[in-house]
């Protein structure tokens, strides 16, 4: 488990780097907050007491994505290739297949690097804010908090139907979430019935959407759209801004 000074330093590395480039880094801080003891997961580098370099690696299922930074003043100095590279070693001892690189598109310096590696583009991640607008309502359409075995095991199935995992993986996962984290799970309900889930994060004055599915059978129905209006338009409310996380396939960077 990390300690309150980590990830003190971690945002301010993090606010230093993003300021310098003009772009956001994915340091996913509701799994850094939620860190189980067991598992050596993020990497520190610090010099004359600051953090100049950081680490991150998050397991989803059998993948292992990695996000990290170097303070603008300290590149071009084998930092991160050392991060990196106890980073790659302790996530090769999981039961990983898949390691992704996360890089930010506008970063040139995080370009650079990875042409430096043997590995091949997989997929482009987009982050949505949501601009202030009109929106309808189905009263049909409603979403409210998951409680009860029957929508923990919904829950479970579309992780698995819509983003790949075994439901092993997926259990493992969610029960840390649950146990550890600060997400309001929510169950998406379509004329009585479960339809769909998402997990909302409020910190900082935003709320972000992650894990949004809908059952396969029920997609192309219009049921995402109008959920996402609901619970946009529930958080707006609550003075926040509102951000949704989707990943677009096979879409390069430029």
């Amino acid at each position: 488990m990390l300690k309150e000074e980590q990830l003190l330093d971690i945002k301010a590395l993090q606010d230093a780097c993003e300021k310098d480039g003009g772009f956001q880094l994915k340091l996913n801080f509701v799994m850094l907050e939620n860190r189980t003891e067991n598992r050596k997961e993020d990497f520190f580098h610090y010099e004359d007491g600051k953090l100049v370099g950081f680490l991150g690696t998050y397991g989803f299922g059998n993948k292992v994505e990695l996000c990290g930074m170097v303070h603008p003043d300290y590149r071009r100095k084998g930092i991160f290739s050392s991060l990196l590279e106890t980073g790659l070693k302790e996530s090769k001892k999981q039961d990983t297949e898949t390691i992704l690189l996360n890089a930010p598109t506008k970063s040139q310096s995080a370009k650079e690097f990875l042409n430096t590696l043997p590995c091949t583009y997989s997929f482009s991640e987009y982050q949505m804010k949501w601009q202030n607008a009109e929106l309808s309502e189905d009263p049909a359409i409603t979403i409210r908090p998951s409680f009860s075995n029957e929508d923990w095991e919904a829950e479970i199935q579309l992780e698995v139907l819509c983003f790949g995992f075994t439901e092993k993986e997926v259990q493992e996962f969610r029960q840390t979430i649950r146990e550890n984290g600060s997400e309001q799970n929510l169950i998406i309900e379509a004329e009585g019935k479960t339809a769909g889930k998402m997990r909302v994060s409020e910190s900082n004055g935003e709320a972000w959407i992650y894990g949004f599915a809908i059952f396969p059978e029920l997609q192309g129905k219009g049921i995402g759209k109008k959920v996402l209006s609901k619970v946009v338009k529930m958080e707006h409310q609550k003075g926040l801004s509102i951000f949704l996380e989707v990943k677009a396939l096979k879409m390069p960077m430029h």
